[in-house]
């Protein structure tokens, strides 16, 4: 009897998998097909007839047109990945900030948490249906909104611009700030989530170890650097990898594999593009998930 029993790293790894089985169950069964179709049509031209649609190869033709022949698709990929490289370290840093300034002890702190993950609800697709179908109509008033909101942030951008100039900070850094803060909506849409996970992480960071370091004479900054910042360390991987991907879920070269798919109805070009963009995304997780796993404090 003692030998069928399971060890503990066994009774873990059966947790692992009955935690992924829906994900697992979901994919076999309603994402594999349509997945494996897709590489069909990348690599073949669809032809639709009154009783369906046929599929002709055409070998790698679909990414050939894609990357040579298409002349916006590798200018808005490029912009992608751009966007997605300066924005990724933005939320990060807002949402670990965020999340430390709400995980301090005062009244209404509930009520704070709730309202940072309000972006989140304001962006989500019920929202945005409600808007395109007339539910909510803001148009005129959000058109004032963002001319005022332009008309006074051209002045506080300009007045950053002078302040950070004389301090004598490089050119570079001087325009990725002003750039955060003239994306500063986009960021704080965006970070909700991320502001929960590091919530949830920082929650769980035992307050013995501050109250150990404070005895021992160490200031706040030596005790984020040395405690919070090590243990936090593994949901910080975890905020990088979901972040990237979420910045493509939305970007504008989902928009156009879309327009392309259903307006112009090339579908196997659609689909060589999605190839093209999943292969990429692929290797910036790669890539970012190799270097940090090594950072990582797991103890």
């Amino acid at each position: 009897m003692r030998g069928s029993r399971l060890s503990l790293n066994h009774k873990r790894s059966w947790l692992g998998v009955a935690f992924i089985t829906p994900w697992l169950l979901g994919f076999v069964f309603m994402f594999a097909t349509p997945l494996i179709q897709s590489v069909k049509f990348s690599f073949s031209k669809l032809n639709v007839d009154p009783s369906g649609f046929t599929l002709e190869w055409v070998g790698w033709s679909n990414f050939n047109n894609a990357l040579f022949v298409d002349a916006t698709f590798n200018r808005v990929l490029t912009e992608s990945v751009r966007d997605m490289v300066l924005n990724v370290p933005m939320i990060l840093f807002f949402s670990l900030f965020s999340a430390t300034l709400l995980n301090q002890k005062f009244r209404g702190r509930v009520l704070a948490r709730a309202i940072f993950f309000l972006p989140v609800i304001l962006a989500s697709n019920a929202i945005s249906a409600a808007e395109a179908s007339g539910l909510i109509n803001l148009v005129g008033d959000a058109t004032a909104v963002n001319e005022l909101g332009q008309s006074g942030s051209q002045y506080n951008v300009m007045a950053m611009v002078m302040i950070l100039s004389d301090i004598g900070l490089p050119l570079s850094f001087v325009d990725y700030i002003v750039d955060a803060i003239l994306r500063i909506y986009e960021i704080i849409t965006s970070s909700g989530v991320q502001i929960l996970i590091f919530l949830a992480a920082l929650q769980s960071v035992p307050g013995a170890m501050y109250e150990v370091a404070k005895i021992e004479g160490a200031t706040a900054y030596e005790s984020f650097w040395k405690i919070t910042f090590p243990l936090v360390s593994p949901l910080i991987l975890t905020n990088v990898i979901y972040t990237i991907i979420d910045s493509f879920t939305g970007s504008k070269v989902t928009q156009m594999i879309f327009t392309t798919a259903f307006t112009t109805q090339n579908f196997g070009l659609s689909a060589a593009m999605s190839w093209i963009y999943t292969l990429i995304i692929s290797i910036v997780l790669i890539v970012v998930g190799y270097f940090l796993s090594k950072r990582v404090h797991y103890n």
